[in-house]
């Protein structure tokens, strides 16, 4: 149920468009026979394990793709990656510099044991905006994903290869299709060698990047950081007239990326009939001073779109989105308050006549694990 994405919804510009996927369209004959060449039976849901822990990168950038252009640029730099839902997905960190400026962002990487696809998305610290993910699987030790984008005025197709994943030295190509898949021009290089959690470390440390303490809103999250006990209740026929809710118990743990520009939690709930698995991603846009929720369940590991957007004042943050709901267009609202460091309160409700009134149909309360 798409409403579930609101319980807390909770992978470069100039450099976005080499990894933006904004429109795949499984239909389509180039993609879809791409994706079905792959293998239909395959359980991948812990393909990317290779890409677990602390690498030093190195990147190689075509400069002007699709244009008979021979200048590379390249950047050196660290990623980390931590396992979720014990494989079906994972969280990369990823940082690079090189002579025309540096690059912060993240990668998430779902599993959707149905369709045993992974879906790949990109953001970009400078924006918080999550991309379209690219779409694939792994075949033979080899993982293919693809995608349909516009680059330059023109449609094409773009393909991530990743290689060499069973050895400590990983290897990523991204290429893009003029032609449908007839030829595929390489623009995008990365070579991965592992490295120790102490080293990663220490050039994390020298590599974090000066922020701009005027803009208090990049903290808003900082309050949820650490482990918690949750009790949620969720009206069972939202706009229905109905009044009967059912309740569930469990745990979240919310982990700061981006030194608090942007956070990461794990939810787990559950009660007599079934269990709840899912995670929350939140980017902050630091030019439009607004904060992005985005949730996924375990169930398909599809991040759900579009994010509520919104941000705090005076210590409550109210975020918004507009969606279906059945056969209707809805607004909903998705409300955090009573902040302090032991507890806090989450609230979203949907409105059917254009915020007139609003039916509250998710209730969240957290406590912080001693």
């Amino acid at each position: 149920m798409k409403v579930l994405h609101k319980i807390g919804r909770y992978l470069l510009p100039g450099l976005a468009l080499m990894f933006c996927a904004p429109v795949f369209l499984p239909g389509q004959a180039g993609p879809a026979a791409m994706l079905q060449s792959l293998g239909a039976k395959h359980d991948g849901q812990h393909d990317f394990d290779f890409e677990l822990g602390t690498y030093k990168i190195h990147l190689k950038r075509l400069l002007h793709p699709l244009t008979g252009s021979t200048t590379w640029v390249e950047f050196d730099g660290i990623s980390y990656t931590q396992k979720i839902w014990n494989g079906r997905g994972n969280l990369e960190q990823f940082e690079t510099d090189s002579s025309i400026g540096h690059i912060e962002g993240l990668t998430l990487r779902l599993y959707n044991p149905d369709t045993q696809d992974w879906r790949l998305y990109w953001a970009n610290s400078k924006d918080g905006i999550m991309v379209v993910p690219q779409i694939g699987k792994f075949k033979d030790g080899q993982g293919e994903f693809y995608a349909q984008d516009t680059f330059n005025g023109k449609t094409i197709l773009v393909r991530f290869i990743w290689s060499n994943t069973n050895t400590d030295t990983p290897h990523f190509e991204q290429s893009f299709s003029e032609d449908w898949g007839k030829t595929w021009e390489v623009n995008w290089i990365t070579d991965q060698s592992r490295i120790s959690e102490d080293a990663y470390n220490t050039q994390a440390e020298a590599t974090i990047p000066k922020l701009d303490m005027q803009d208090r809103g990049q903290h808003d999250f900082d309050f949820e950081i650490g482990n918690w006990k949750a009790h949620l209740k969720r009206l069972q026929k939202p706009l229905s007239g109905s009044s009967s809710w059912i309740e569930y118990d469990g745990t979240s743990t919310v982990k700061k990326l981006w030194n608090g520009r942007a956070n990461f939690g794990e939810l787990e709930v559950s009660n007599s009939s079934g269990n709840i698995e899912g995670i929350t991603l939140r980017l902050y846009n630091p030019h439009e001073h607004q904060w992005r929720l985005y949730w996924a369940n375990s169930k398909d590991g599809i991040l759900t779109t579009p994010p509520a957007v919104g941000q705090y004042t005076n210590g409550r943050g109210e975020f918004f989105d507009q969606e279906d709901f059945g056969e209707k267009g809805i607004l909903v609202r998705f409300v955090f308050s009573g902040l302090n460091q032991a507890s806090f309160h989450t609230e979203q409700s949907f409105s059917a006549d254009n915020t007139k009134t609003r039916e509250p149909n998710w209730i969240g309360d957290f406590t912080r694990e001693k």
